[in-house]
Parts: structure tokens; C-alpha cells; sequence
């Protein structure tokens, strides 16, 4: 049986959900879809520049799931610029949590 797994801190929801390339019908597309802890691990390491570690513990997790969170998200963006997917951000999966303690 896997270990539980533990909360994540997310400190910042973005005000858009979904992204599509332009002149494309939505019926017409896949989608990729980001868990909303994979837009804050992009979100840190990408648009702050922190370093992984940092990152890590203002999340609560592990440096190693922080980058396993930031490998995924970067994948899946790729995929949808590369492959002119729509990417749908998932904000059902976490809580928002404050800023760490």
C-alpha cells in the first residue's frame, strides 16, 4: 500500500483555468491538465526563480517531489505548445493553504 500522501501549500490560484491555441475550436482539441500543485511548483521555480529546495519547503514537500511536481508540469505545458493542446488547470485537487509559518 502507498503512504498517504501529504498537504501541499499553495499559496496562489491563478484567476485563468484554461488555455487553448487561438482560432481552434475547443471541441476540436485535446487537453492536457496541470494539477493546480504543478502550476505553483512552475509558478516558484519558474516565474520567482527560487531554487528547488526553497520552493520545496514553502510547498511543505520534499526537494525530490518538488522536482518530480516541476518535471511533470513542464512535460505536460511542452506537450500542449509542441502538439497545440489546450491545457485545463485542475482546481479541485489541493486547498489553498497560507503562507508557511
Amino acid at each position: 500500500m502507498p503512504r498517504p500522501r501529504g498537504p501541499r501549500r499553495i499559496t496562489c490560484r491563478p484567476d485563468c483555468t484554461y488555455f487553448k491555441p487561438a482560432g481552434i475550436p475547443l471541441r476540436d482539441l485535446e487537453e492536457v491538465v496541470l494539477a493546480l500543485e504543478e502550476v505553483e511548483a512552475l509558478r516558484l521555480a519558474d516565474l520567482e526563480g527560487r531554487y528547488q529546495a526553497d520552493a520545496a519547503d514553502s510547498m511543505g514537500v520534499s526537494r525530490s517531489t518538488f522536482s518530480r511536481m516541476l518535471d511533470s508540469a513542464r512535460k505536460k505545458v511542452s506537450e500542449a505548445l509542441l502538439q497545440g493542446k489546450a491545457i485545463r488547470i485542475e482546481m479541485a485537487d489541493v486547498p489553498q493553504a497560507g503562507p508557511p509559518e
